[in-house]
């Protein structure tokens, strides 16, 4: 596994990279999670908020615009970055002030929201609950808004992941082979799944911290694993290394020859679990490595052979009949 840290000083590129992908196939930026109802001094558990898909239209309870306390609206203006000693984040922040006060059913009450940045927003002087998302990102502050001009900035402590994937011996993978997931853990230790089915080169915006990530090559049983850091202001860039390869299967009367139509296979490990099941003339599929046993089934007839996988480049298996 390779992997490189590139700091935010060249924050620019950065985001500028990862606003473009514009998403990622199972948890979009719309889709950042939101904040817990309520903060852990009024009985609630932050720390076990989703960070799952989640879309906010339907997650948000509607906006009352109702300020929690008595005064004349004041303007608020909110910017968000990286660290605190890094830069302002310029755009793709979604922004929403809670009250501080649960209402009847013990829920902080949404009062406004705006994905524009800096967030600008009109409220009396008090106390609110801030949280921004970005990506996957998330952050909540409380905030006092007093009279007059108000300027706050909020820390969201993230990071960039961008994921790749290889063959051992730097073979590329074309990228339509590949997939990843990605998880943390929650207060109680508990696996959690953070992101799902993350293509090559896009960029995950995320929370400072580790993060287990597993490679999908194929869909069979070639995997590859890592636990990886993400720290704030940075986008760090792994390689993840299969030992595993493309492969493909015919049945054939003699060496080289065409392919017989109307054919079955099987695919068994050594202690004979079935890994691959596919009922056409020249399949293809990709295998970790190891050794395997190959069944070609022809109307009533079946024909083996065992084969071996390598790490490296496609091969084509053969088994002849006789």
């Amino acid at each position: 596994m390779v992997i490189t840290n590139r700091p935010s000083r060249l924050l620019a590129a950065f985001i500028a990279l990862s606003l473009s992908l514009g998403g990622i196939a199972a948890y979009a930026q719309e889709s950042a999670p939101v904040p817990p109802p309520r903060p852990p001094e009024q009985g609630g558990n932050p720390e076990n908020a989703p960070a799952t898909s989640v879309d906010p239209e339907e997650a948000t309870p509607a906006i009352t615009r109702t300020p929690p306390t008595p005064g004349k609206p004041q303007p608020v203006t909110i910017a968000a970055k990286v660290a605190e000693d890094g830069d302002i984040i310029p755009q793709g922040i979604i922004w929403r002030i809670f009250s501080t006060t649960p209402n009847e059913q013990g829920e902080l009450e949404l009062l406004d929201k705006t994905d524009e940045t800096p967030a600008v927003f009109s409220l009396s002087p008090g106390q609110y609950v801030v949280h921004a998302a970005y990506g996957l990102a998330q952050a909540s502050d409380t905030v006092t808004v007093e009279p007059g001009p108000n300027q706050l900035d909020i820390i969201l402590d993230v990071g960039g992941l961008k994921l790749n994937a290889a063959i051992s011996g730097d073979i590329d993978i074309p990228d339509r082979f590949v997939r990843f997931n990605v998880h943390t853990r929650d207060a109680e230790g508990q696996s959690v799944l953070v992101a799902r089915a993350v293509q090559p080169d896009q960029t995950l915006h995320l929370n400072s911290g580790t993060y287990s990530v597993t490679s999908y090559f194929g869909n069979v049983n070639a995997t590859a694993k890592a636990d990886l850091q993400v720290s704030p202001g940075q986008l760090t860039e792994a390689t993840l290394y299969h030992k595993a390869a493309q492969v493909t299967f015919k049945l054939v009367s003699e060496p080289g020859g065409e392919a017989i139509a109307d054919t079955s296979w099987i695919v068994k490990s050594l202690a004979g679990e079935t890994v691959y099941e596919e009922a056409t003339a020249f399949p293809a599929t990709v295998l970790a490595q190891g050794e395997y046993i190959l069944l070609a089934k022809l109307g009533d007839r079946v024909f083996n052979r065992e084969f071996e996988v390598l790490p490296g480049l496609p091969r084509e298996i053969e088994i002849i009949t006789e």
